[in-house]
């Protein structure tokens, strides 16, 4: 599979001894495999791979899955799943993480201790902080959501969308928030997803001096606040049309949370406030 690329690169003038050399293999079994000719299915499968190398390289996280939408949806390669799962095999290129079998999620060791302990309750804003992350298909692929809940006010504080579940999504939404609600010692409450415990989140979490926090392998119940507000998020955005593309998906989902859930979405436990009237009315009665 690799002499294909020696020939694309001596095409662009690169010396056939100097890819032989760099790749560790001779130039005589370059031509030799000249000689007999090439077949057309050949010279795909190692432009694929340049691809995949080239996509794995920027993020090592991707699974075969995650390459292959890379692939259709962003440089609108015509190639099938299976395809790329066994060239990513036959070329031994993997995922740096390996997923739980059963699960979306890459479930790991937690790296902070459960200091919340299923008692989802705060006497202040920005006492408590959950975090979590979703996601949606759209007729462009996937977009994934990390939206970090203030427990106290219900409001969600920050959050961040793409098209990739990386730890940089977790940790634009932590860094939005922190901007914006400038907490001390606040603890912040995830499961134990890989991107929660990748060293940019922990790192941001040290930084902001904010308490990380984990809960239980497989335990729903341990951030069951958090769950409630995607399933909102589900029955009154997600599920209430087909989205077409991301960014139609991510405008709409901008809208309900700024426009409908922070200032018309009243709640029992806030005494029939919205998010942000809470906030207000907790303010006035702190001073």
């Amino acid at each position: 599979m690799i002499y294909p690329l020696v020939q694309e690169l001596a095409d662009d003038r690169i010396a056939v001894a100097v890819t032989c050399r760099v790749l560790g293999f001779t130039k005589q079994g370059f031509y030799a495999w000249r000689k007999r000719g090439v077949s057309s299915r050949d010279w795909l499968n190692a432009h694929l791979v340049t691809l995949i190398r080239q996509i794995h390289a920027e993020d090592p996280e991707l699974g075969a899955e995650r390459v292959w939408e890379d692939l259709t949806l962003d440089r609108g390669v015509t190639v099938g799943l299976n395809r790329v799962e066994k060239l990513m095999r036959e070329n031994q290129i993997r995922s740096v993480i390996v997923r739980k079998t059963g699960s979306g999620k890459r479930a790991g060791p937690a790296v902070h201790d459960d200091l919340v302990g299923r008692v989802f309750v705060a006497a202040a804003p920005n006492q408590l902080w959950l975090t979590d992350i979703t996601e949606h298909p759209t007729g462009e692929g996937k977009l994934y959501m990390a939206a970090i809940l203030d427990v106290c006010s219900k409001r969600i504080v920050g959050y961040a969308m793409g098209k990739r579940m990386t730890a940089a999504l977790p940790s634009k939404a932590l860094s939005r928030a922190v901007r914006d609600r400038k907490p001390v010692g606040t603890i912040v409450h995830s499961d134990r997803g890989s991107q929660f415990r990748s060293t940019l989140f922990t790192g941001l979490l040290t930084v902001h001096g904010l308490r990380g926090s984990m809960g239980r392998v497989g335990a729903a119940g341990d951030n069951a606040a958090m769950e409630s507000f995607f399933a909102l998020l589900q029955k009154n955005v997600l599920n209430r049309r087909r989205w077409e593309t991301r960014a139609e998906l991510e405008a709409a989902i901008f809208r309900w949370i700024e426009i409908k859930y922070h200032r018309k979405w009243r709640k029992k436990a806030l005494g029939r406030r919205t998010p942000l009237e809470f906030e207000k009315w907790h303010a006035e009665q702190a001073a």
